[in-house]
């Protein structure tokens, strides 16, 4: 969505410095000790693009075209975009491995496209760049295995615009849409987590304006059905990040974009399969833009003032680390989360 992901928004978050400043005693107690322990990417580029395949290897794109790789646990960082890239919005990147990525950039018709590498970016390869003035693409996911996926885009004539592919996205297919009619509804292109998959079928997407509803599918994309998130509804406001650890567990997180400090009703989650939402009991520290899950019960969001975890599957939140931790995106993988943001942030997950 445009109000979202413009790029003068990244560039005026880029101006705040990141400071992992010691926690008092209160926030180490109540964020069970976690913290945030910055890298160096070596770029000033914003990211929202973010996805750690494992401890030592993660992939982030930016809003300068950039897409950098790292498979030494954050140490050292290569720049391995794809040619003829400067100046794309990559939003959502999607890795199996150190080697195959698939990256998405967003915009309005041809802006929208989708590559993939599988060679850790030595080359890449432009798989789909979208016909339709009127299709903006925001997120992109696969199922475990990685050959099929799924993307999406804002609505095109009042209905959410769905791409799949069956092949490790070599090639992409405009999805049948019936069921995910969404007048006035947008996505977000904030964190590349408007779009998640989960089991072999799952996926779930989410979005706002005229309404923050969780869309659902549970066969792969054929079929889809909607419910309310409880989340705030609004021009700027909806739901910005999903996160489903198993096809029944899920949570959301959101609120406005020009609200940054509110934190009230910003999250809910469900024990259904997406299929009811609850509000969480206790309000997040503001906004926030992703939410991942670190293991088991425990999950965290992130959003422009600072980070919040939760131990009870979403239920409850507690504030954590600086509040000078400003990230839009974060993910997890084998016990180890990465966030990122502005100004080429990138922090890692410590306790």
């Amino acid at each position: 969505m445009r109000i979202v992901v413009g790029a003068a928004a990244a560039a005026t978050l880029a101006l705040t410095t990141l400071v992992l400043a010691p926690q008092s005693a209160g926030a180490a107690q109540s964020g069970g000790a976690y913290r945030w322990t910055s890298v160096n990417v070596g770029t000033t580029q914003g990211f929202r693009a973010l996805d750690a395949v494992d401890g030592e290897t993660a992939w982030v794109g930016g809003d300068g075209g950039g897409v950098f790789r790292t498979t030494d646990g954050g140490r050292t960082w290569d720049e391995v975009s794809p040619p003829g890239s400067d100046g794309l919005l990559f939003r959502d990147v999607e890795a199996r491995s150190a080697s195959e990525a698939v990256v998405l950039s967003i915009g309005e018709g041809e802006a929208s496209r989708i590559y993939k590498t599988v060679d850790g970016g030595a080359t890449w390869t432009e798989t789909f760049r979208s016909a339709e003035p009127k299709a903006f693409y925001n997120c992109v996911d696969f199922w475990p295995g990685g050959e099929r996926g799924i993307a999406m885009s804002d609505p095109v004539d009042g209905e959410w615009r769905i791409l799949t592919t069956s092949d490790g996205g070599d090639t992409w297919t405009i999805a049948d849409t019936r069921g995910l009619e969404a007048p006035g509804e947008v996505g977000y292109s904030a964190s590349g987590t408007c779009l998640v998959t989960s089991g072999g079928r799952d996926a779930w997407l989410a979005g706002g304006g005229s309404a923050a509803k969780v869309h659902a599918t549970h066969d792969g994309g054929r079929t889809w059905t909607s419910a309310d998130s409880r989340l705030a509804t609004g021009e700027a406001a909806g739901v910005f990040g999903l996160g489903f650890r198993n096809p029944r567990q899920g949570i959301a997180v959101g609120g406005d974009f020009g609200l940054e400090n509110d934190g009230v009703d910003r999250a809910a989650y469900s024990t259904d399969g997406g299929r009811t939402w609850t509000n969480s009991a206790s309000d997040l520290g503001g906004f926030r833009e992703a939410v991942a899950w670190v293991g088991g019960s425990t999950a965290i969001a992130v959003g422009p003032n600072g980070s919040d975890i939760s131990h009870d599957n979403g239920r409850s939140w507690t504030p954590f680390g600086a509040t000078q931790t400003r990230f839009h995106t974060v993910d997890c993988a084998d016990g180890t989360c990465w966030a990122a943001g502005a100004g080429g942030r990138v922090g890692v997950l410590t306790r």
